[in-house]
């Protein structure tokens, strides 16, 4: 199953793997061009054991070819999200949907489906599914960061995305494709002295003695600096939050963190992250979130394509036995979706 949740073991770390763009690949990603996955420019795979004995992810390609996307308004494509639907609901449009989004104006909610996490990805012919003009609700300049979590209590998906960068919102959808508005779960007036709360993940994770089933993680920018902060809800529709952050850049030697994500190993739990060096990084934060132990480098850019030096807001799902990370490859403004796969 793809659902990136702490019940999730051993989900693993990514590692290089280089090229630069334009084939197909026998699992029918679309691969660098002079370049066979899986392997660096002199044709050696590479891995590497991280933190808290984390293994590594290869690169293999991406899912599309983001040239040939209908909806692609700002040619930047961010924040992967990907969810299993093929034991949720009957007849989806493919096992797996990746949601995705343009960053900036007009962004919008976009939506691949296919059969494989290691293969190739169809895109959505009415995307954006979520636009940032949905009257009577809100009108804004862009709506982006999409991640997607099922509901077994109400079964039903819940999407949090955001829209302006202060606000963090949420639809709900019976099928994944229709969504119906239920609205705002998150704002910076909810963070003292924040200009901005975005880039939020949402799973399941009880922390002892809330009586909470959901836990937030998320970008707050206070002082500046962009830092990762959380919160917590019984339903998923109502939260709290901390207003202190969870993890601090300093720790990394970074000035700015983001894209979080949640993963469990071991009895504990984790935070990973991308800094503004352009690699990715994990915290523990122990499963009451009441830690915050650094454990350095979870995964190193790709200097060449598709991440051009950055890395960032992974999301992690299983298919077949086989883990795999879809990740944001690329500087801002000409980012795309790629994939690693576990080694």
């Amino acid at each position: 199953m793809s659902e990136p949740l702490l019940d999730r073991r051993g989900l693993l770390r990514a590692a290089a793997g280089a090229g630069v763009a334009g084939m197909t690949g026998g699992l029918g990603l679309v691969l660098p061009s002079g370049a066979a996955a899986g392997t660096t420019a002199s044709g050696t795979a590479r891995a590497a054991l991280g933190p808290a004995g984390f293994p590594g992810y290869r690169y293999i390609g991406t899912p599309f070819d983001k040239a040939s996307l209908r909806y692609n308004p700002t040619d930047e494509l961010i924040f992967p999200c990907v969810r299993g639907m093929y034991d949720k609901i009957a007849r989806p449009l493919g096992r797996y949907h990746l949601y995705y989004a343009p960053h900036d104006r007009p962004g919008g909610i976009c939506l691949a489906y296919g059969d494989s996490l290691g293969g190739r990805f169809t895109e959505y012919p009415g995307n954006p599914v979520i636009p940032n003009v949905w009257a009577p609700h809100y009108s804004v300049s862009h709506v982006s960061s999409p991640h997607m979590i099922w509901n077994a209590a109400e079964r039903r998906f819940h999407m949090y995305f955001h829209g302006e960068n202060t606000t963090t919102r949420l639809a709900v959808s019976a099928d994944g494709v229709n969504f119906t508005y239920h609205g705002t779960v998150l704002t910076t007036a909810m963070i003292p002295g924040s200009t901005e709360t975005s880039y939020a993940r949402v799973f399941e994770h009880a922390v002892p003695g809330l009586g909470n089933r959901y836990v937030m993680v998320f970008m707050g920018v206070t002082g500046g600096k962009r830092k990762i902060f959380w919160g917590w809800s019984s339903d998923g529709r109502s939260w709290r939050f901390d207003p202190s952050p969870l993890v601090s850049p300093g720790g990394d030697g970074q000035s700015d963190l983001s894209g979080p994500s949640l993963l469990k190993r071991d009895g504990t739990t984790y935070v990973v992250y991308h800094g503004n060096s352009g690699n990715m990084f994990l915290t523990e934060v122990g499963d009451a979130f009441d830690r915050e132990v650094h454990l350095g480098l979870f995964h190193r850019a790709l200097a060449g394509a598709p991440d051009n030096g950055r890395a960032a807001a992974p999301s992690f799902g299983t298919d077949g036995g086989v883990r795999y990370m879809f990740y944001e490859a690329g500087q801002r403004g000409g980012s795309t979706i790629a994939v690693a796969r576990a080694v």
